[in-house]
């Protein structure tokens, strides 16, 4: 478990080393960010630590960051969300800054991974910090908080569910609106019949776009 230091507070950050794929073993590697939804990591945590080490064993370092550690949450306060959703994002930016700090990783290719919550932060992050490159977002509201209406964002994957009761899929069409509207290159893919969370041939067909979408963008 590795750490570093936002708003005084001690963050953790899982590290996932990027694997061989095409590249020597003493290249740099683009940089990834994983980024989890309400529910923390301490439910559910295991899918992310498999996503997780599936994206680096194809060649990306991805570090999985506690960013709740920020608010001492292990579950997201839905009471104090709004208040404390600034904080997450100056502690992903901080996140921002270790990742490219890291040795091994090229720190002109770093991109943020986020589901739910997580793709939120991202978006919002990845507004006002022109070091993320790439973005892929799942499953998530867009933010109150981007600058209207056409926010600077780096190159941006959204898939979402039309099922979705947790976060309706008009957040998705949204999304792409607005990113349209900015001149941002982006792809949406909404599944039919999908809800919040994707499965079968939707959470493998999700996999490859994000694959194909990182090759192209970092």
């Amino acid at each position: 478990m590795d750490e570093f230091t936002s708003g005084a507070r001690r963050i953790r950050t899982e590290w996932f080393p990027a694997g061989a794929g095409e590249a020597g073993p003493d290249e740099l590697r683009p940089g990834l960010l994983l980024l989890h939804g309400a529910d923390g990591l301490a439910f559910g945590g295991d899918r992310y630590r498999l996503a997780a080490g599936l994206v680096s064993a194809s060649g990306y370092h991805v570090g999985l960051v506690h960013y709740l550690d920020r608010t001492g949450e292990r579950r997201v306060d839905y009471a104090t969300l709004r208040e404390n959703y600034p904080l997450w994002v100056a502690t992903i930016g901080d996140a921002v800054g270790w990742l490219a700090r890291r040795p091994g990783v090229d720190a002109g290719r770093l991109g943020l991974v986020g589901v739910s919550l997580g793709g939120a932060l991202a978006l919002s992050t990845a507004a006002s910090d022109g070091r993320v490159r790439a973005v892929v977002e799942y499953s998530g509201p867009v933010p109150e908080d981007l600058p209207d209406p056409r926010p600077k964002l780096p190159p941006t994957l959204v898939l979402h569910g039309e099922a979705d009761r947790i976060v309706p899929a008009s957040h998705a069409r949204r999304l792409q609106q607005i990113l349209r509207e900015s001149g941002t290159p982006h792809e949406v893919q909404v599944y039919p019949g999908q809800g919040h969370v994707l499965s079968g041939a939707a959470q493998f067909d999700a996999a490859s776009r994000v694959a194909s979408f990182l090759a192209r963008h970092l």
